[in-house]
């Protein structure tokens, strides 16, 4: 009798509605700017995400290049074709987030630096991006690949291209330290730094005052873009502003980003901003040196 009444309240009990209460603990974690973390759900002020609880271990998502031609070949149009394999399958992922209202972006750089392109597949039907580009002229190039699968986290990946034809060369850009004020399409951007001299591995301040300063606006979701590299295409960052302000009582408009450069050397860096619809690419050499 009294294993039968035990039974009869264990049924019961699985038979009520669970009462589910928020965790205390969670975190709300920025999938792109993991500094960025909050106990309430919401939007990354960086970046613009979503923040989401319990982000799953990175994994990395390799990205296969076709091309057609399969022999690049400069001043020629190329077709590009992405596949984004599952690491745990190898199958073509299907769904990705939206970031930065756009589901692929990509960045193409000349192993001299002189050709950059920050541009935007098109997503076919079998899950594959396409992209239509024209080398200007023969050697390597880096494609970075910056995306997000659902499920997992954001992938920036990189792969390697060789275009063909005459004067061929395989040698990294030497760079020298170049900060002088840009002039745009239709913006002068010029940039500052705290420290002014940035060390590997610390966090460095950069300040972009735009002039004029009305008419700026958001770009593909941001106020600005930045990607730097190192000379020898190593060290690839793709990131966005930490804060827009006004500190002249609307004078000037000031654009601040945070980076951290991994290495000693020179680093190039091209920085988009967006002005009356005209989109202002501004490019830095910026020299990074080591504690002592």
């Amino acid at each position: 009798m009294f294993r039968a009444f035990v039974l009869f309240l264990t049924t019961l009990m699985w038979q009520q509605p669970v009462q589910v209460q928020a965790d205390p603990e969670v975190e709300f974690v920025c999938p792109m700017d993991k500094d960025v973390r909050s106990k309430e759900p919401g939007k990354c002020p960086i970046c613009g995400m979503t923040l989401v609880a319990g982000i799953p271990d990175p994994h990395e998502f390799p990205v296969r290049i076709s091309t057609a031609p399969k022999i690049l070949k400069a001043g020629e149009e190329t077709l590009l074709t992405f596949h984004v394999e599952d690491p745990s399958t190898g199958k073509t992922v299907r769904d990705f987030e939206i970031m930065h209202e756009r589901l692929f972006h990509q960045f193409l750089i000349s192993q001299d630096m002189q050709f950059f392109e920050h541009v935007h597949p098109i997503m076919q039907k079998d899950g594959s991006f396409d992209l239509d580009v024209k080398f200007p002229h023969p050697g390597l190039y880096r494609v970075l690949s910056d995306f997000y699968p659902k499920g997992a986290t954001p992938q920036l990946i990189a792969n390697t291209l060789f275009v063909t034809g005459a004067g061929m060369k395989m040698t990294p850009a030497k760079l020298t330290a170049d900060l002088v004020p840009n002039k745009t399409e239709n913006l002068e951007v010029s940039l500052t730094m705290e420290p002014p001299q940035p060390i590997a591995g610390m966090k460095t301040l950069m300040f972009f005052r735009l002039t004029p300063n009305e008419g700026i606006e958001p770009y593909i979701g941001a106020m600005g873009h930045m990607l730097a590299a190192s000379s020898d295409l190593i060290d690839l960052i793709h990131t966005h502003p930490f804060l827009v302000t006004d500190p002249e009582g609307g004078a000037v408009k000031q654009i601040q980003f945070n980076l951290i450069f991994p290495r000693e050397g020179i680093y190039r860096v091209w920085v988009q901003f967006q002005r009356k619809g005209v989109v202002n690419t501004a490019v830095f050499n910026i020299p990074v040196t080591v504690l002592k």
